[in-house]
């Protein structure tokens, strides 16, 4: 990312030298969480590209996802009116938080857990991120009793013939022009398609962002 020397110049760090982070989901608006950064790991962000942060309890700088692999990839960041606060929109790979839930704040006042479905904003993505953070945690945390697990343990033969499947059994409701099973075997080949996603470490947000790449091609190289 290109970042004008001058506006970096002008934020205001604390006497530790850290600034806080807000970082937000870029796809749904969720905030994920909070961390510092100090000049050194601000400027590593802007680098590469993903979030590194300073850890105040170890004194040292740290990648997000280096160990985990639930990497950020930053979107754009924002400076508050004061310049000393930054938001971080990114897009989120696998989970936030360190014990496996989307975001960092998932309990209330009370130390209340709050569902999955009220943590992520209401919209029409956030059913794929609750089914993609499932996923992630079958990867993690394997169950025998598990059709994901099952899918996930098979990728080169019980995966994509389950898709093939799907994909098939969508092609007969389509002939049919059954309305209700189109919908019922569509979601079917979605599900199945999106637990390869998460197997091979693609976010669906890349395959929205594909699709915003080829609506914007000009009309001669558009298939639209």
């Amino acid at each position: 990312m290109k970042v004008k020397q001058e506006l970096l110049g002008q934020l205001k760090y604390n006497r530790e030298g850290l600034i806080p982070a807000i970082v937000q989901d870029e796809s749904n608006g969720r905030v994920l969480m909070l961390a510092y950064m100090n000049e050194e790991s601000l400027k590593k962000t802007l680098q590469t590209g993903k979030t590194c942060f300073y850890s105040r309890s170890r004194s040292k700088l740290w990648v997000k996802g280096e160990t985990s692999g639930n990497m950020q990839k930053v979107k754009k960041i924002l400076v508050d009116c004061d310049s000393d606060t930054l938001l971080i929109l990114v897009e989120q790979k696998g989970v936030a938080c360190h014990t496996g839930s989307y975001s960092c704040f998932f309990r209330d006042i009370e130390g209340k857990e709050i569902p999955l479905k009220e943590q992520q904003s209401r919209n029409e993505s956030s059913i794929l991120d609750e089914l993609m953070q499932v996923f992630e945690d079958r990867k993690r945390n394997p169950r025998p009793d598990s059709y994901v697990c099952r899918l996930l343990a098979s990728p080169g033969e019980k995966m994509p013939k389950k898709i093939a499947e799907e994909a098939a059994e969508v092609l007969i409701a389509l002939k049919d022009r059954n309305k209700n099973q189109i919908i019922y075997e569509t979601a079917d080949l979605w599900f199945h398609t999106l637990v390869a996603l998460s197997y091979y470490n693609v976010p669906y947000q890349a395959i929205l962002d594909e699709l915003k790449r080829r609506r914007k091609l000009e009309p001669k190289e558009s298939c639209w």
